[in-house]
């Protein structure tokens, strides 16, 4: 199934882990570390008030004010966590996992050195994925999967979902901090 499929089945709690999971792998490009959004996350799990993700959310927004920059792939980022719905509707969270998906891939083709043979990151999301660039379909790799997990498991699957997030974080903060000595 192609991840714009996906998106289109999944749950609110699964659409809400899927932008999330795509916000959190980008975060080193806003100045977050590994704690950052694991209130957010918190907030999806069984038991979590309504309130709480619209409280984490704007306590997120305030550590992570990244006004300022021009950097194109810092903009996607910041632009992932102010599109977050404050209230965690399918509609919104829809809207707001389909838009972060496309962003996160963006962010990644636009990171990686390697040339990405696709006019868009549209065509990647539809299944078409020969010519990929490594970061690109590592990314896309990570998308699927957290939906996959979320879509099998439920809240039984926000663990797996964290760690594959957590990887990918891992990763492209070491590209940002490749990229940042080249630049320096």
């Amino acid at each position: 199934m192609s991840l714009v499929e996906l998106i289109a089945q999944a749950d609110e709690r699964g659409l809400a882990a899927s932008g999330l999971a795509c916000l959190d792998r980008c975060v080193p490009l806003l100045g977050g570390d590994d704690e950052t959004l694991r209130p957010l996350w918190a907030s999806l799990a069984d038991g979590a008030g309504a309130d709480d993700w619209t409280e984490r959310l704007e306590q997120t927004r305030v550590k992570l004010d990244g006004a300022g920059t021009e950097d194109e792939a810092v903009v996607l980022a910041h632009r992932m966590l102010q599109a977050a719905p404050a209230e965690r509707f399918a509609a919104e969270v829809r809207v707001w996992a389909d838009a972060c998906s496309v962003a996160s891939l963006q962010i990644h083709r636009l990171l990686d050195t390697a040339e990405d043979e696709a006019s868009s990151v549209d065509s990647r999301r539809k299944g078409r994925t020969q010519g990929m660039s490594p970061l690109v379909a590592a990314e896309l790799r990570r998308q699927i999967t957290v939906l996959e997990v979320m879509a099998g498991h439920g809240p039984a699957g926000l663990r797996r979902a964290v760690e594959v997030s957590t990887e990918g974080r891992r990763v492209l903060r070491a590209v940002v901090s490749r990229r940042s000595r080249q630049q320096g």
